[in-house]
């Protein structure tokens, strides 16, 4: 670990898709420098053996389902989150589901769920904590958002989309919610070769790992740890002049010519 044990102690943090994969990564992270972990998932299945694993840390741990494609849903896990563990210091919106599909192909409830999930459920979330956060003097809202979008990329209309929609959002609640001590950033992560991503981004057979690896300046795919140690740092105390940026922590990939 990079980070101090103490680093985020007292604080809550609420990640979405928190049982699996960045989400995990992330909420490691956070219960090892400290933090009390709420984790968000629609799916229950992925939620206890996630909680059962970061409750080693000796932090509080809560998992709650939530659909953040759903207002009422999402209110109700920050209301129970607040109810048990006090607070909310920061939010994570990692929730995201994507799939490659030709855009004259692309059916509309394909649209709508990517959209809905990614950059809906962003929104909705972050409007969840606003009052929260603001109450108790501040708070952190962390995005994540991708790459793909800086250069467009093939079959994947609805996610670079919505997550050229999460970057846009994340300037404007910047600036909005600056007076209330709220800062809004976002992480695009380069090829992570979570479980999630190698499905969704296999090329034509082709595992991510083989696929994009060659195509990375420094030579290598980025790890879960590498996306969490900047939500960490952005969590921290490190990041408490900055607000409405987007940190793009790829090895270089979005610098490389696409394949």
């Amino acid at each position: 670990m990079i980070f101090q044990p103490d680093l985020l102690k007292g604080q809550v943090a609420f990640i979405t898709g928190g049982g699996t994969g960045l989400g995990f990564a992330m909420a490691t992270a956070m219960a090892r420098c400290g933090a009390d972990v709420a984790i968000a998932s629609r799916k229950p299945k992925n939620l206890d053996p996630a909680a059962e694993l970061l409750g080693r840390h000796g932090t509080r741990v809560l998992a709650v389902p939530a659909n953040v494609r759903e207002p009422d849903s999402v209110r109700a896990a920050v209301d129970r989150t607040v109810n048990e563990l006090g607070r909310i210091d920061i939010l994570v919106n990692n929730a995201a589901g994507n799939f490659y599909a030709p855009s004259g192909e692309l059916s509309a409830n394909g649209w709508r769920a990517v959209v809905e999930t990614d950059l809906y459920g962003t929104f909705f979330c972050s409007q969840a904590v606003h009052p929260v956060m603001a109450k108790q003097g501040g708070g952190r809202i962390i995005s994540i958002s991708m790459t793909l979008h800086y250069q467009g990329w093939p079959q994947m209309a609805h996610a670079t989309a919505a997550k050229a929609g999460v970057d846009a959002l994340t300037k404007t609640l910047a600036l909005e919610w600056s007076k209330d001590k709220i800062t809004v950033n976002v992480i695009a992560p380069g090829p992570i070769p979570t479980e999630g991503a190698s499905k969704a981004f296999a090329v034509g057979g082709v595992a991510i790992e083989e696929a994009l690896s060659r195509h990375i300046p420094l030579g290598t795919l980025g790890t879960p740890e590498d996306i969490a140690n900047m939500a960490v740092y952005l969590a921290g105390p490190g990041g408490s002049w900055i607000t409405g940026a987007i940190f793009v922590v790829d090895g270089g990939s979005s610098l490389a010519k696409a394949f």
